[in-house]
Protein backbone atom coordinates (compact mmCIF):
# COMPACT_ATOMS: atom_id res chain seq x y z
CA UNK A 1 0.00 0.00 0.00
CA UNK A 2 3.20 2.56 0.48
CA UNK A 3 2.76 3.65 -3.25
CA UNK A 4 -0.83 4.96 -2.59
CA UNK A 5 0.91 6.90 -0.16
CA UNK A 6 1.42 10.80 -0.96
CA UNK A 7 3.72 13.12 1.09
CA UNK A 8 3.07 16.00 2.34
CA UNK A 9 5.26 17.50 -0.22
CA UNK A 10 3.60 15.11 -3.07
CA UNK A 11 0.53 17.16 -2.09
CA UNK A 12 1.70 20.87 -1.62
CA UNK A 13 2.80 19.79 -5.27
CA UNK A 14 -0.09 18.58 -6.34
CA UNK A 15 -1.66 22.20 -5.35
CA UNK A 16 0.97 24.27 -6.70
CA UNK A 17 0.31 22.76 -10.14
CA UNK A 18 -3.49 23.64 -9.67
CA UNK A 19 -2.55 27.23 -9.00
CA UNK A 20 -2.28 28.24 -13.04
CA UNK A 21 -6.25 26.58 -13.46
CA UNK A 22 -7.66 27.63 -10.28
CA UNK A 23 -6.64 31.29 -11.39
CA UNK A 24 -7.96 30.78 -14.72
CA UNK A 25 -11.15 29.55 -13.20
CA UNK A 26 -11.41 32.06 -10.38
CA UNK A 27 -14.42 34.46 -11.14
CA UNK A 28 -15.97 32.47 -13.34
CA UNK A 29 -19.21 30.27 -14.08
CA UNK A 30 -19.34 26.19 -14.13
CA UNK A 31 -22.45 25.39 -14.72
CA UNK A 32 -22.52 21.17 -13.95
CA UNK A 33 -25.00 18.62 -14.88
CA UNK A 34 -25.58 16.22 -12.71
CA UNK A 35 -27.06 12.80 -13.46
CA UNK A 36 -26.50 9.02 -13.90
CA UNK A 37 -24.40 6.97 -11.90
CA UNK A 38 -22.49 9.27 -9.97
CA UNK A 39 -26.12 10.83 -8.41
CA UNK A 40 -26.73 7.11 -7.36
CA UNK A 41 -23.81 5.70 -6.16
CA UNK A 42 -23.05 7.40 -2.64
CA UNK A 43 -19.26 7.17 -2.71
CA UNK A 44 -19.68 9.09 -6.22
CA UNK A 45 -22.23 11.57 -4.76
CA UNK A 46 -20.03 12.27 -2.02
CA UNK A 47 -17.52 12.57 -3.89
CA UNK A 48 -18.84 15.22 -6.58
CA UNK A 49 -20.43 16.91 -3.78
CA UNK A 50 -16.46 17.41 -2.48
CA UNK A 51 -15.07 18.97 -6.13
CA UNK A 52 -18.40 21.49 -6.16
CA UNK A 53 -17.58 22.76 -2.38
CA UNK A 54 -13.65 23.01 -3.13
CA UNK A 55 -14.55 25.01 -6.79
CA UNK A 56 -16.81 27.61 -4.89
CA UNK A 57 -14.25 27.99 -2.29
CA UNK A 58 -11.75 28.95 -4.96
CA UNK A 59 -13.79 31.34 -6.31
CA UNK A 60 -15.37 29.59 -9.14
CA UNK A 61 -19.02 30.33 -9.71
CA UNK A 62 -20.58 27.01 -9.70
CA UNK A 63 -24.04 26.28 -10.78
CA UNK A 64 -25.61 22.80 -9.85
CA UNK A 65 -28.45 21.61 -12.23
CA UNK A 66 -29.89 18.64 -11.32
CA UNK A 67 -32.05 15.44 -12.39
CA UNK A 68 -33.41 12.47 -10.39
CA UNK A 69 -34.84 9.94 -12.65
CA UNK A 70 -34.39 6.75 -10.95
CA UNK A 71 -36.09 8.29 -7.67
CA UNK A 72 -38.76 9.71 -10.05
CA UNK A 73 -39.55 6.05 -10.97
CA UNK A 74 -39.19 4.59 -7.65
CA UNK A 75 -42.08 7.36 -6.41
CA UNK A 76 -44.12 6.64 -8.89
CA UNK A 77 -44.12 2.93 -8.24
CA UNK A 78 -45.00 3.70 -4.96
CA UNK A 79 -48.05 5.38 -6.46
CA UNK A 80 -48.96 1.95 -8.36
CA UNK A 81 -48.25 4.07 -11.69
CA UNK A 82 -45.93 2.65 -14.28
CA UNK A 83 -43.45 4.63 -16.10
CA UNK A 84 -43.74 5.50 -19.92
CA UNK A 85 -41.01 6.25 -22.16
CA UNK A 86 -41.35 7.66 -25.94
CA UNK A 87 -37.89 8.42 -27.53
CA UNK A 88 -36.77 8.59 -24.09
CA UNK A 89 -39.28 11.21 -22.63
CA UNK A 90 -41.12 10.11 -20.04
CA UNK A 91 -45.03 10.77 -20.54
CA UNK A 92 -46.30 12.82 -17.80
CA UNK A 93 -50.00 12.65 -17.62
CA UNK A 94 -51.12 15.22 -14.34
CA UNK A 95 -50.34 12.66 -11.53
CA UNK A 96 -47.41 12.30 -12.83
CA UNK A 97 -45.79 15.69 -12.81
CA UNK A 98 -46.97 16.56 -9.09
CA UNK A 99 -44.70 13.03 -8.56
CA UNK A 100 -42.25 14.92 -10.77
CA UNK A 101 -42.54 18.11 -8.87
CA UNK A 102 -42.54 16.82 -5.16
CA UNK A 103 -39.46 14.13 -6.03
CA UNK A 104 -37.52 16.89 -8.07
CA UNK A 105 -37.98 20.20 -6.17
CA UNK A 106 -38.46 18.23 -2.93
CA UNK A 107 -36.86 15.07 -2.09
CA UNK A 108 -33.25 15.28 -4.71
CA UNK A 109 -33.42 18.88 -4.41
CA UNK A 110 -33.02 19.47 -0.52
CA UNK A 111 -31.20 16.48 -0.32
CA UNK A 112 -28.29 17.68 -2.20
CA UNK A 113 -28.38 20.75 -0.46
CA UNK A 114 -27.66 19.40 2.79
CA UNK A 115 -24.39 17.40 1.03
CA UNK A 116 -23.14 19.63 -0.02
CA UNK A 117 -23.81 22.37 3.34
CA UNK A 118 -22.58 19.18 5.35
CA UNK A 119 -19.30 19.95 3.14
CA UNK A 120 -18.73 22.77 4.38
CA UNK A 121 -20.39 24.63 1.42
CA UNK A 122 -23.08 27.10 1.17
CA UNK A 123 -25.82 26.04 -1.31
CA UNK A 124 -29.84 27.36 -2.05
CA UNK A 125 -32.04 25.04 -3.71
CA UNK A 126 -34.41 26.63 -6.15
CA UNK A 127 -36.71 24.75 -9.15
CA UNK A 128 -37.56 25.96 -12.45
CA UNK A 129 -40.77 27.49 -11.42
CA UNK A 130 -39.04 29.78 -8.80
CA UNK A 131 -38.53 33.58 -10.09
CA UNK A 132 -40.40 31.87 -13.32
CA UNK A 133 -36.64 30.74 -14.20
CA UNK A 134 -37.84 28.00 -16.80
CA UNK A 135 -40.77 28.97 -18.51
CA UNK A 136 -42.03 26.33 -21.12
CA UNK A 137 -44.89 24.95 -22.91
CA UNK A 138 -46.02 21.43 -24.02
CA UNK A 139 -43.80 19.85 -26.32
CA UNK A 140 -46.46 17.16 -27.61
CA UNK A 141 -49.56 16.44 -26.59
CA UNK A 142 -48.80 12.54 -26.65
CA UNK A 143 -46.25 13.26 -24.12
CA UNK A 144 -48.67 15.64 -21.63
CA UNK A 145 -46.92 17.37 -19.47
CA UNK A 146 -43.55 17.26 -20.87
CA UNK A 147 -41.91 20.66 -21.60
CA UNK A 148 -40.40 22.93 -24.00
CA UNK A 149 -38.48 25.61 -23.00
CA UNK A 150 -39.50 29.02 -24.35
CA UNK A 151 -37.92 31.35 -21.93
CA UNK A 152 -34.87 32.04 -19.17
CA UNK A 153 -35.26 34.41 -16.87
CA UNK A 154 -31.91 33.91 -14.58
CA UNK A 155 -31.84 36.57 -12.30
CA UNK A 156 -32.72 34.33 -9.58
CA UNK A 157 -29.53 32.57 -10.13
CA UNK A 158 -27.39 35.12 -10.59
CA UNK A 159 -28.95 36.35 -7.82
CA UNK A 160 -27.64 34.03 -5.59
CA UNK A 161 -24.01 33.82 -7.08
CA UNK A 162 -23.51 37.68 -6.41
CA UNK A 163 -24.66 36.12 -2.39
CA UNK A 164 -22.29 33.22 -2.56
CA UNK A 165 -24.95 30.51 -3.00
CA UNK A 166 -24.25 27.73 -4.99
CA UNK A 167 -27.64 27.39 -6.94
CA UNK A 168 -29.14 23.88 -6.93
CA UNK A 169 -31.65 23.51 -9.34
CA UNK A 170 -34.50 20.75 -9.98
CA UNK A 171 -36.14 20.97 -13.66
CA UNK A 172 -39.29 21.43 -13.39
CA UNK A 173 -40.55 24.63 -15.65
CA UNK A 174 -44.14 26.74 -16.10
CA UNK A 175 -46.33 28.41 -17.99
CA UNK A 176 -48.23 31.59 -17.19
CA UNK A 177 -51.08 29.38 -16.78
CA UNK A 178 -50.33 27.68 -13.80
CA UNK A 179 -49.07 24.75 -15.39
CA UNK A 180 -46.25 22.29 -14.08
CA UNK A 181 -43.67 21.00 -16.91
CA UNK A 182 -41.19 18.13 -16.17
CA UNK A 183 -38.01 19.27 -18.29
CA UNK A 184 -35.03 17.37 -19.73
CA UNK A 185 -32.43 18.02 -17.22
CA UNK A 186 -29.63 18.33 -19.90
CA UNK A 187 -31.92 21.05 -22.36
CA UNK A 188 -32.34 23.02 -19.05
CA UNK A 189 -28.43 22.73 -18.23
CA UNK A 190 -27.48 23.77 -21.65
CA UNK A 191 -30.24 26.60 -21.57
CA UNK A 192 -29.12 28.00 -18.00
CA UNK A 193 -25.60 27.84 -18.64
CA UNK A 194 -26.31 29.21 -21.76
CA UNK A 195 -28.33 32.22 -20.29
CA UNK A 196 -25.07 32.50 -17.70
CA UNK A 197 -22.23 32.84 -20.93
CA UNK A 198 -20.89 30.22 -18.60
CA UNK A 199 -17.15 29.31 -19.27
CA UNK A 200 -17.98 25.29 -18.97
CA UNK A 201 -20.61 23.14 -18.94
CA UNK A 202 -20.09 19.69 -17.55
CA UNK A 203 -22.70 17.12 -18.34
CA UNK A 204 -22.24 13.96 -16.13
CA UNK A 205 -22.98 10.49 -17.71
CA UNK A 206 -22.51 6.99 -17.59
CA UNK A 207 -20.37 6.08 -20.55
CA UNK A 208 -16.66 8.09 -21.27
CA UNK A 209 -17.67 10.56 -23.71
CA UNK A 210 -17.87 10.61 -27.47
CA UNK A 211 -16.54 7.25 -28.76
CA UNK A 212 -15.68 6.37 -32.55
CA UNK A 213 -16.50 2.82 -31.33
CA UNK A 214 -19.22 2.76 -29.11
CA UNK A 215 -18.26 -0.66 -27.58
CA UNK A 216 -14.42 0.20 -27.06
CA UNK A 217 -13.61 3.07 -24.32
CA UNK A 218 -10.00 3.36 -25.97
CA UNK A 219 -11.31 5.10 -28.81
CA UNK A 220 -12.63 8.08 -27.02
CA UNK A 221 -12.57 11.50 -28.86
CA UNK A 222 -10.69 14.46 -26.01
CA UNK A 223 -12.25 16.88 -28.21
CA UNK A 224 -14.52 18.28 -31.00
CA UNK A 225 -14.98 21.29 -32.92
CA UNK A 226 -19.36 21.75 -34.04
CA UNK A 227 -18.04 21.06 -37.54
CA UNK A 228 -16.33 18.14 -36.69
CA UNK A 229 -19.73 17.12 -34.14
CA UNK A 230 -21.53 17.45 -37.35
CA UNK A 231 -19.41 15.08 -39.81
CA UNK A 232 -19.76 12.45 -36.68
CA UNK A 233 -23.75 12.96 -36.95
CA UNK A 234 -23.50 12.26 -40.50
CA UNK A 235 -20.91 9.31 -40.13
CA UNK A 236 -23.19 7.59 -37.79
CA UNK A 237 -20.51 7.75 -35.17
CA UNK A 238 -22.78 10.20 -32.59
CA UNK A 239 -25.85 7.82 -32.74
CA UNK A 240 -28.44 6.69 -29.83
CA UNK A 241 -28.28 7.79 -26.49
CA UNK A 242 -25.36 10.42 -27.66
CA UNK A 243 -27.36 12.07 -30.06
CA UNK A 244 -29.73 14.60 -27.82
CA UNK A 245 -26.70 15.04 -25.39
CA UNK A 246 -24.55 16.32 -28.25
CA UNK A 247 -27.37 18.23 -29.41
CA UNK A 248 -27.56 20.00 -25.82
CA UNK A 249 -23.97 20.70 -26.38
CA UNK A 250 -24.36 22.44 -29.76
CA UNK A 251 -27.70 24.20 -27.96
CA UNK A 252 -25.20 25.19 -25.24
CA UNK A 253 -22.50 26.87 -27.70
CA UNK A 254 -24.85 28.51 -29.60
CA UNK A 255 -26.34 29.89 -26.49
CA UNK A 256 -22.89 31.78 -25.53
CA UNK A 257 -20.88 28.45 -23.13
CA UNK A 258 -17.53 28.74 -24.09
CA UNK A 259 -16.98 25.00 -23.62
CA UNK A 260 -19.05 21.92 -23.10
CA UNK A 261 -17.68 18.65 -21.35
CA UNK A 262 -19.88 15.07 -22.09
CA UNK A 263 -17.85 13.83 -19.16
CA UNK A 264 -17.36 10.25 -17.60
CA UNK A 265 -19.16 10.56 -13.81
CA UNK A 266 -18.08 6.90 -13.00
CA UNK A 267 -14.64 8.29 -12.51
CA UNK A 268 -13.81 9.52 -9.13
CA UNK A 269 -13.38 13.12 -8.85
CA UNK A 270 -13.64 13.47 -12.84
CA UNK A 271 -14.64 17.79 -12.23
CA UNK A 272 -11.57 18.14 -10.48
CA UNK A 273 -9.28 16.36 -13.42
CA UNK A 274 -11.54 18.21 -15.58
CA UNK A 275 -11.18 21.57 -14.32
CA UNK A 276 -7.81 21.87 -12.11
CA UNK A 277 -5.25 19.64 -14.16
CA UNK A 278 -4.40 18.52 -17.41
CA UNK A 279 -5.97 15.38 -17.41
CA UNK A 280 -9.56 15.62 -18.98
CA UNK A 281 -12.45 12.71 -18.11
CA UNK A 282 -14.23 12.93 -21.50
CA UNK A 283 -15.10 14.68 -24.83
CA UNK A 284 -14.48 18.76 -24.62
CA UNK A 285 -17.20 19.99 -27.65
CA UNK A 286 -15.87 23.85 -28.70
CA UNK A 287 -17.39 26.29 -30.64
CA UNK A 288 -16.23 26.23 -34.49
CA UNK A 289 -13.53 28.73 -34.55
CA UNK A 290 -12.00 26.89 -31.50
Amino acid sequence: MDELHFSNAQRAQALTEALPYIRSYYGKTVVIKYGGNAMVDEGLKGQVMEDIVLLSLVGVRVVLVHGGGPEISDVMSRFGKKPEFVNGLRVTDKETVDIVQMVLAGKVNKTLVNLLEMNGGKAMGISGMDGRLIEAKMKDERLGYVGEITGINISPVTDLLERGYIPVISTVGCDRNGNTYNINGDTAAAYIAGALHAERLIMMTDIAGILRDKDDPSTLIPAITLGEARRLFEEGVISGGMIPKVDCCIEAIHHGVKKVIIMDGRIPHAILMELLTDEGAGTMVTGELE
